[in-house]
């Protein structure tokens, strides 16, 4: 008799793309309609959710034996599931530590240990590695990176840490310590200003970056960013997600933008 989960819904991307990293995407039987990593996983599995809602009863239908959901924001499906019958974790990581423990967490809870902590600690290799990498750049960027425009949101913690690591300096640290994203919320735009940033990073959740409408935000060209055009885009798709996408092509993302400006200073912008 198989003791572990067998179909399991992931309500949010990282949950899905663990899965498949550990080679057990059999068990998923229902993914978020948001999910774009692995991109198979959109050919293969039925959609049920979307962030702050989900198919009650098309998530029943599937019968899972484990529904994974991500944070607060995910409370009500999750306790809607559970007013059903159905078995429920909720993750909530929102650091780098956190991302790496919910992988070890999700591989015991399907019987996989050894192989979900030999990919944290690949994961983990990888961070330290851009580690080394960046402690060779001639000179370090303020950064600041906006999660959304209106209002301006800026970075959460799991990306100011990667930000660290690639070799910048997150200009909101005390902000990335808020894991709500109302609580990070710039309030006043001359702040940005007041800080020089030399590189301005948007990724706009889903949306996209709007280089132009940056430039003209009153008073933000005297910002470095701006003057230089050290405006870029990453996509939220490989840096927004709390789970392997950042600590893999989303630092990696961050560390070339930072080594670019650190060799040349003023590389082109990205459209």
């Amino acid at each position: 008799m198989n003791t572990y989960p067998q179909r399991i819904v992931c309500l949010t991307e990282e949950t899905t793309e663990t899965l498949y990293l550990l080679g057990e995407q059999r068990r998923i039987v229902g993914i978020s309609g948001f999910t774009v990593r692995p991109p198979e996983a959109r050919r293969e599995k039925p959609k049920v959710s979307a962030f702050t809602s989900a198919k009650i009863e098309k998530i029943l239908e599937l019968m899972p034996d484990l529904v994974l959901g991500f944070s607060d924001l995910q409370a009500e499906i999750a306790a809607e599931l559970v007013r059903h019958g159905l078995e429920v974790h909720v993750f909530n990581q929102r650091t780098l530590a956190e991302i790496l423990r919910m992988i070890v967490m999700l591989g015991g809870m399907i019987g996989c240990q050894a192989k979900a902590q030999a990919l944290a600690e690949r994961l983990q290799k990888n961070l330290d590695d851009i580690r080394s990498q960046a402690s060779t750049l001639a000179r370090r960027p303020r950064v600041y990176f906006e999660e959304w425009d209106d209002p301006m949101i800026s970075a959460i913690a799991w990306v100011s840490e990667l930000m660290g690591i690639a070799g910048g300096e997150n200009i909101f640290p005390e902000l990335a310590n808020e894991p709500l994203g109302k609580n990070r919320i710039v309030r006043d735009p001359t702040a940005v200003i007041h800080h020089r940033p030399d590189i301005i990073i948007g990724s706009w959740c889903g949306k996209k970056f709007r280089p132009d409408a940056v430039r003209a935000r009153p008073g933000w060209q005297a910002i470095p960013a701006v003057r230089d055009g050290q405006l870029h885009e990453i996509k939220s798709s490989i840096i927004l997600q709390p789970g392997p996408a950042a600590l893999t092509d989303g630092l990696q993302a961050l560390h070339s933008i930072f080594s670019r400006w650190a060799a040349a200073g003023t590389p082109q912008a990205a459209e």
